[in-house]
């Protein structure tokens, strides 16, 4: 039984962020240890609603009142458990979801605070880790089945253990040197030090879980081969086809590269896999244009790499800072401004410009950019970007990141031996089965759905899961939580 009061007794907190002067001297994750008084107090505030609209906002149906209630009563075991029943990784999803689960909490109705999931949710997993509860699973009798997952991000790695736990031989192939995908080279130690992807590596390679890095599929193995050794392929190679800018004059100035190739090159030195980035933004004007998360994280990376300045360009005007219920009734995701932990350490945000030109100097290299006020609109589903007059202006910039997005999966040869083609938005259709118009072959992830959210990648995940069980005769059935074709809440 939940404590009815315990929204009105807790107002929403969250543990004090590492002070900024520290942090930016280091690569360690901006929140420290919260307190088990602080996240007992916020667990306290959720309600048990009758239909609790959390479990729709997250899609993988996480049991968020079951563990809170748990948490309240210090049931920390017990919580962990309700936890994994459903996310193969909490600890992932805990940094990195922007939580559209507390954007549908109810106590977010009206503007009140909604309860603090995402972080009852981390300290949980936490705590699993230092008592030792994180442990692998007992494998069942071989099925006889061997599945490749070709991507080790978290769709691929959710798929590979929930088959490796249910009898069947999985190997994933990745690419890269190491596994995790963007987990391992996309995201900054700020928000995942990879200490906690390399210990949940170490749970599914004791559940049997094979890893093969440094094999390009389609390349290196061809797709012929694979699908000879194995009874069923999942693709979840993810949407790495960086949005670019080719139009915009001056693109081909030095200095311009896009955000993602900054952020790997950065993480490959923090983790002691290159000795120096080629894209260093030490003593730089820096330019971020986009206004995502990907934008954030090359923010912080400058901060610490020692820009000179950092200035970030957004298209659209400043969001509100509340919900606008008549465009964004709760629970869908409302569109506010967003203030990440990097946008305290400094820097300057810019809304509603675009750029116009990339300036080089004499010799190639980008000296500054010009930009222009602009008001954005959508008609007839196209959007429509008009300049201001007489807006125009010039910023110094010895560096620019192009942070606007991604175009889909990547083309490459192992889609073409498949017979496999992008559709309109650069993914893999997929059936309701999850297979893909190549038999046997499986499609999960942001290669599915394009560029998304890492708790819809995980779900995805164990769904391809459930349906590469049941294609190759499983007893029983896995957890599906999500459809093929199934979309976030939204207004129809």
């Amino acid at each position: 039984m939940p404590d009815p009061n315990g929204f009105l007794r807790y107002d929403r907190r969250l543990p004090a962020r590492r002070p900024v002067p520290v942090r930016i001297s280091d690569w360690r994750e901006v929140y420290p240890p919260a307190s088990d008084e602080l996240i007992r107090e916020q667990a306290t505030r959720c309600m048990d609603c009758g239909i609790p609209f959390c479990h729709d906002g997250c899609p993988l149906g996480n049991r968020i009142p079951d563990w809170n209630d748990l948490v309240r009563t210090g049931g920390w075991a017990s919580a962990i458990e309700s936890l994994h029943a459903t996310n193969n990784f909490p600890e992932f999803t805990g940094r990195l979801c922007p939580a559209p689960c507390e954007a549908a909490c109810v106590l977010g109705i009206g503007g009140g605070q909604p309860v603090t999931i995402k972080q009852v949710e981390v300290e949980i997993i936490n705590r699993a880790f230092d008592a030792g509860l994180v442990t692998p699973q007992a494998v069942p009798e071989p099925s006889g089945k061997r599945v490749a997952v070709v991507g080790s991000g978290p769709a691929g790695l959710a798929a590979a253990q929930q088959l490796a736990r249910a009898g069947h031989a999985v190997t994933v192939y990745e690419r890269d040197d190491a596994v995790g995908g963007l987990l391992r080279y996309g995201i900054p130690d700020f928000k995942l030090e990879k200490e906690h992807i390399d210990r949940r590596l170490a749970q599914l390679s004791a559940e049997g879980v094979l890893f093969r890095t440094g094999v390009n599929v389609g390349v290196d193995v061809t797709a012929e081969q694979l699908r000879a050794e194995h009874d069923a392929v999942l693709l979840a190679c993810g949407a790495l086809t960086g949005r670019d800018t080719p139009q915009t004059p001056g693109r081909a100035a030095r200095g311009v590269h896009l955000a993602m190739d900054h952020l790997v090159a950065a993480n490959r030195v923090v983790g002691g896999r290159a000795a120096a980035t080629p894209i260093d933004a030490a003593g730089k004007h820096v330019i971020i244009i986009g206004g995502g998360d990907t934008a954030a994280d090359c923010l912080g990376v400058a901060h610490r790499q020692g820009a000179a300045s950092v200035t970030q360009l957004d298209q659209y005007p400043l969001p509100p800072t509340d919900r606008d219920e008549t465009r964004d009734p709760w629970p869908t995701w409302p569109w506010v401004v967003r203030n990440y932990p990097a946008h305290e350490e400094g820097g300057e945000r810019v809304f509603a410009v675009a750029v116009q030109e990339f300036v080089a100097d004499s010799t190639g290299a980008l000296r500054a950019i010009r930009i222009a006020e602009v008001t954005v609109e959508r008609r007839d589903g196209q959007r429509i970007v008009t300049i201001t007059p007489g807006s125009e202006r010039e910023l110094p910039a010895d560096l620019v990141l192009l942070a606007i997005g991604f175009e889909g999966t990547e083309e490459q040869p192992l889609l073409d031996q498949l017979g496999l083609a992008r559709n309109a938005r650069g993914a893999i259709d997929a059936a309701g089965d999850w297979q893909t118009d190549a038999a046997g072959v499986f499609v999960a992830g942001d290669m599915h759905r394009g560029a998304s959210l890492i708790v819809w990648a995980i779900a995805e995940g164990r769904s391809a899961a459930a349906a590469i069980h049941s294609y190759l005769g499983g007893a029983g059935e896995l957890p599906a939580p999500v459809t093929a074709a199934q979309q976030p809440l939204a207004v129809h």
